[in-house]
């Protein structure tokens, strides 16, 4: 059996864009429900959501007839977590809060078994489908995709550090944490977060990495996938169905006759 070829990371590698959204709904039922709707990756969170790599696995196994890829975000830049991700099968990951060079460092031992990195083996895990995939201890980081995200100002002091260390595929901007770093909390929109953002993507792809970005407002999002973001999430499943919802509850409800 061989060993399956990670189509994102391919795609990242010859400057295809693809479009994303956001899951934080954890289980598998709502992952197929998104899986077919069109988008070229779905990323799957366990940083800010109740999921874990149980949860994790149930999307994974929801998505995978599906002709959309997984990203996983670990809840944080930690050996245990990756390892567990990967073991059960999450070939492209998202390490968050990542803001130096040493730090990417790390993320990328842990997605390397030695001597290379620090990732421990086992031979009969998803990832190497029981014990099947005969050369998957050898192979298994060519089909790893490694995206890093800088969110900090510190992150920002250090971009082309972080952005040029070998194994890191791709640099995703987290927005929200940054706006709040530099002392805008909740203001995405705020003049120096945006022209941050825009001169990270810049500084992202004069270092020869693919530049990502999640934004779920859609003139912004097209505004940073003109300026070159490569994997763009435009998205959030749990904003879609609260605000979808609201807007139709809005649209049909009537004045109680004692508020007329």
């Amino acid at each position: 059996m061989d060993l399956p070829v990670n189509l994102f990371k391919k795609a990242l590698a010859q400057g295809r864009g693809q479009i994303g959204l956001w899951c934080s709904l954890p289980g598998g039922y709502a992952a197929e429900c998104v899986a077919g709707s069109g988008y070229d990756w779905l990323l799957f969170d366990t940083e800010h959501s109740p999921s874990d790599p149980l949860t994790v696995l149930a999307q994974l196994q929801a998505v995978a007839p599906y002709p959309v890829s997984a990203v996983v975000r670990p809840a944080a830049n930690d050996p245990v977590l990756v390892k567990r991700l990967l073991d059960i099968g999450a070939q492209s990951l998202l390490i968050p809060m990542v803001n130096s060079a040493a730090e990417a460092r790390a993320a990328v031992a842990a997605t390397r078994y030695p001597p290379d990195g620090i990732r421990g083996v086992s031979g009969a895990t998803r990832a190497t489908r029981f014990g099947r995939v005969a050369d998957y201890a050898a192979r298994a980081a060519d089909e790893i995709c490694l995206l890093v995200q800088v969110e900090t100002r510190e992150a920002l002091d250090r971009l082309e550090e972080i952005a040029s260390t070998p194994g890191v595929d791709g640099v995703f901007i987290g927005p929200a944490d940054l706006a709040a770093s530099l002392g805008h909390a909740g203001l995405l929109g705020h003049p120096e977060v945006v022209a941050a953002v825009e001169g990270a993507i810049a500084r992202i792809q004069a270092c020869g990495k693919p530049a990502g970005i999640l934004t779920t407002d859609p003139v912004f999002a097209a505004r940073c996938i003109d300026l070159g973001t490569i994997f763009t999430a435009v998205g959030v499943d749990a904003t879609i169905l609260a605000r979808q919802t609201e807007a139709m509850a809005a649209r049909f409800r009537r004045p109680s006759p004692d508020r007329a």
